[in-house]
C-alpha cells in the first residue's frame, strides 16, 4: 500500500488531480483543518479543484516517511507554495494518515498546524487570529464554499 501514497503524492506534486482521485475509494472521508470533514465525490473534487488552482503558482511537494500495511498507513509531507489570495510564500509541514479498503484509501486525515500556516498565508492577520477557533470555522466555510462552487461549474 506503500506505492499508493507515494502515486498520490507524486500525483499532487504535478498538479495531477485526477490520478490523486483514482488513489480514493468511493467511500473515501478525508479530514484537515482546512476543509474539515469531506465525503466521496466531495474529497476528490478537492483535490481536483486545488490542483487546478496551484498550475498557476510555483508549488512544489515533498514526501518521505511513507509506512504502510494492507490496513493502514502515514506519511510526512511539505507543500511549498505562493497562497493566491495574498501572494505569499508558505511552507506547509503535513502529518498524514490513511486507512485502506479495496486496495485504495477510504480514509485520509491530514493534520498540520493551522496557527502557523494562517502566519504564513496571512501575515498579521494570521498571526493573531489563526489560532482561534472562529478562523478555523470560518476557514472551512471559505473553503467548503470555494468546493461548492467548483463543483456546481463542474457538472
Amino acid at each position: 500500500m506503500e506505492n499508493i501514497i507515494k502515486t498520490f503524492y507524486t500525483a499532487l506534486n504535478n498538479c495531477d488531480g485526477p490520478t490523486m482521485a483514482s488513489c480514493y475509494h468511493d467511500a473515501i472521508v478525508f479530514e484537515d483543518p482546512a476543509f474539515g470533514i469531506l465525503k466521496g465525490e466531495r474529497a476528490k473534487a478537492m483535490w481536483l479543484m486545488l490542483c487546478e488552482s496551484q498550475n498557476e503558482t510555483n508549488f512544489n511537494v515533498e514526501f518521505s516517511n511513507v509506512n504502510a500495511n494492507d490496513n493502514s498507513g502515514s506519511a510526512h509531507w511539505e507543500a511549498h507554495y505562493t497562497f493566491s489570495k495574498t501572494g505569499r510564500k508558505v511552507h506547509n509541514k503535513i502529518d498524514a494518515k490513511f486507512e485502506f479498503k479495496d486496495g485504495l484509501i477510504i480514509k485520509h486525515t491530514d493534520e498540520f498546524d493551522l496557527h502557523k500556516w494562517a502566519k504564513q498565508a496571512l501575515g498579521i492577520k494570521g498571526i493573531f487570529f489563526g489560532g482561534m477557533r472562529f478562523f478555523k470555522n470560518k476557514l472551512q466555510s471559505q473553503t467548503n464554499y470555494m468546493l461548492d462552487n467548483y463543483i456546481k461549474k463542474a457538472v
